[in-house]
C-alpha cells in the first residue's frame, strides 16, 4: 500500500510518495523531511488535530514522515490529506508486511482542524498524473470533483471529510472501488463559459476592411495590429476576435483547462474549456503578470490566452520591457520561467492583437481636429512597440471613422456567420494538407511546401519585394497570410489576388507610421 501526494512543476507535475516510520519510545512528535515548504511544514499540526477530531489514534512514539523524491521542494496545503492518511495507516497497520497490498492512492486536499476537507487549486493536472501513473484511486475534495473527472479518469472520489477518505482507502485495499467513482466513459463536461470575450461582430458598424482582416487573422491564427483614431471600433473588434475562432480540439481543451486549473480560474462550474479564451490585461500589468511566475510560479496572461486571444488595448501604453518580452513566446509557443533553483514552463501559443492610436493625442489623421504631437512624441510613442515586435505582426489594419450611413444602415454580419467561414477554411486546410500547424505558426520550411504560388502571384511578389523593400521575415509573413486567404477561398495554390490582399495588410507600419499614407 502506497499513498501519494502531488507536486506541480509548472505545467507538469509528479506524484510524491509519503513514507512513514514510527520509532517506539523516545519523545512523541512528528518530524517532516523531504524539502517541505512552509505550508507543508505546518501541515503536521493541522493534520494532528484533524486526525484526532476524526476519531483516529495518532501512532505512539517518534514519527518520521518523508516526502520522496527528497530533492524537490514541496509547497502548498494540498499534502494535508495524504499525510493524514499515512498517519492513520501507520496506526491501523496498512503498511505492515502481513497486510500490505499492491495498490496506490493519490490524495489531494487541505484539512481543517475538524477533519473536513477543503478545496484546492490544480486538481486537473493531478488527475492527469494519476491516470498516467496508474493510480488505483484519486481522492479529491468534493468541490474539486467535477474538475478532476473532466479528463474522463474514472477512479476519482470526491470527499468531504477525512473519515470518508479512510473508508475509501480501505475499500481499495480489499480490491474494490468506492461506489462514487465515475466510469471512464464520462470524458467531457459543459464549458464553464468564455470569460473575457465580449459581444458580437454585429455590434461593429461598417468597418468592412477591419472585419475582413479579423476574419483572415482568425482563419490563420495571425497576430494583428489595429490602429487609428479613437472611437472607430478597434477595441470592440479585438475583443470579439475570440468569438469567430473555431472550437478547441479535445487535446487543446485539456491544455487550456489545465492552465486555468493551475491558476485557480476555472470558476464554480468547472469542466473542459471548449471555446478559445480572450484575455485583456490592463496596460499597468507587470512582466510577472503577463509572462507568469510569482511565489507559486503560476501561469501569466500569455498562458491563460493559450489557443486563444491576448488583447493589448492601447499597446504603446504598456511597458516597453513587457512588450519586448513577448517576442520569444510568440516564436516558440511556450514560456520558460527561471527562478533560483527552479525552472518551469507553460504553453503560450496565443494570438496577439494590439490596438493603438496613431499618436499620443489620437488626432493624427483626423480631418476635423489638430494633432498637437511633435514628430519626436510620435516616434517615442511607436518606439514602445518597437520594430522587432512589429516585424512579427502579420496583419496591420488601419481604421478610419465611418460615416453616418454605416451606423444607420442595415444589419451587419454576426460572429456566427463569420465563424462558419473560418471553420470552413480550417476544414479545407485539414483536407488538403492534413494535421499541419495553423498558417500563422508555419515555419519557413513548411511555407516552401504549402505556400506555392502560381506564375502571376510569383511575379507580383517579386514586384512587391522590390517596391516595398520586404525583408525575408516580411516575405514569409506575406506568404502565410496569402495562404490563409487562399484557404478561405478554398484554393490549393496561392493566386495573385490572395497575394495582393496579403501585401496590403503587411505594408502598413514598416515605413511611415501614419496609417493614412497613400
Amino acid at each position: 500500500m502506497k499513498i501519494f501526494g502531488y507536486h506541480r512543476t509548472g505545467f507538469d507535475g509528479l506524484p510524491i510518495e509519503v513514507e512513514v516510520d514510527v520509532r517506539p519510545g523516545g519523545l512523541p512528535g512528528i518530524d517532516l523531511v523531504g524539502l517541505p515548504g512552509n505550508a507543508v511544514r505546518e501541515a503536521k499540526d493541522r493534520v494532528r488535530s484533524a486526525v484526532r477530531n476524526s476519531g483516529y489514534p495518532i501512532p505512539k512514539g517518534r514519527i518520521l514522515l518523508n516526502l520522496t523524491p527528497a530533492g524537490i521542494r514541496k509547497d502548498g496545503a494540498g499534502f494535508d490529506l495524504s499525510i493524514a492518511l499515512v498517519l492513520i495507516g501507520a496506526s491501523v497497520g496498512w503498511f505492515s508486511g502481513s497486510t500490505e497490498k499492491k495498490c496506490m492512492v493519490m490524495a489531494m486536499g487541505e484539512l481543517k482542524l475538524d477533519g473536513s476537507v477543503k478545496g484546492i487549486h490544480g486538481v486537473l493536472p493531478a488527475a492527469a498524473t494519476a491516470r498516467s501513473s496508474g493510480m488505483d484511486l484519486l481522492l479529491v475534495p468534493s468541490e474539486n470533483f467535477q474538475e478532476a473527472v473532466s479528463l474522463g479518469y474514472g477512479n476519482v472520489l470526491g470527499i468531504d471529510t477525512l473519515k470518508e477518505g479512510v473508508d475509501a482507502v480501505q475499500q481499495v485495499m480489499k480490491g474494490e472501488l468506492p461506489a462514487l467513482a465515475i466510469p471512464e466513459s464520462r470524458s467531457f463536461l459543459t464549458d464553464p463559459g468564455n470569460e473575457g470575450s465580449v459581444g458580437d461582430f454585429a455590434d461593429v458598424k461598417g468597418q468592412a476592411f477591419l472585419k475582413r482582416g479579423m476574419e483572415i487573422a482568425a482563419a490563420g491564427a495571425h497576430h494583428c495590429l489595429v490602429f487609428g483614431v479613437p472611437g472607430t471600433g478597434k477595441t470592440m473588434s479585438a475583443l470579439r476576435l475570440g468569438g469567430i475562432l473555431p472550437d478547441l480540439s479535445p487535446e487543446e481543451a485539456v491544455e487550456v483547462t489545465k492552465l486555468y486549473s493551475i491558476a485557480g480560474k476555472l470558476g464554480p462550474v468547472p469542466g473542459l474549456i471548449r471555446r478559445p479564451r480572450t484575455r485583456s490585461p490592463h496596460h499597468s500589468s507587470s512582466l510577472q503578470g503577463i509572462l507568469g511566475g510569482g511565489p507559486g510560479l503560476i501561469p501569466g496572461e500569455i498562458s491563460l490566452a493559450h489557443r486563444g486571444v491576448l488583447v493589448l488595448d492601447e499597446a504603446p501604453e504598456f511597458s516597453h520591457h513587457v512588450l519586448q518580452n513577448l517576442r520569444e513566446p510568440m516564436e516558440r509557443g511556450e514560456v520558460h520561467i527561471a527562478r533560483a533553483g527552479k525552472s518551469v514552463w507553460f504553453p503560450a501559443r496565443f494570438q496577439l492583437v494590439m490596438t493603438a492610436n496613431p499618436c499620443p493625442c489620437g488626432n493624427l489623421g483626423r480631418k476635423t481636429a489638430v494633432c498637437l504631437c511633435s514628430q519626436e512624441d510620435i516616434a517615442r510613442y511607436w518606439r514602445r512597440i518597437g520594430g522587432a515586435l512589429l516585424d512579427r505582426i502579420d496583419i496591420r489594419i488601419p481604421v478610419e471613422a465611418e460615416g453616418l450611413e454605416a451606423h444607420m444602415g442595415g444589419k451587419d454580419e454576426t460572429s456566427e456567420e463569420i465563424r462558419r467561414r473560418v471553420e470552413a477554411a480550417g476544414d479545407f486546410r485539414l483536407k488538403v494538407r492534413g494535421q499541419t500547424p495553423r498558417n500563422g505558426d508555419l515555419s519557413s520550411t513548411r511555407l516552401t511546401d504549402y505556400g506555392r504560388l502560381n506564375a502571376e502571384a510569383h511575379r507580383l511578389l517579386s514586384a512587391a519585394r522590390a517596391k516595398l523593400d520586404l525583408s525575408s521575415r516580411a516575405i514569409h509573413s506575406v506568404l502565410r497570410v496569402s495562404r490563409t486567404i487562399a484557404d478561405l477561398k478554398q484554393c490549393r495554390e496561392i493566386d495573385a489576388e490572395s497575394l495582393a490582399e496579403a501585401v496590403v495588410y503587411r505594408r502598413y507600419g514598416d515605413g511611415n507610421y501614419m496609417w493614412n499614407e497613400p
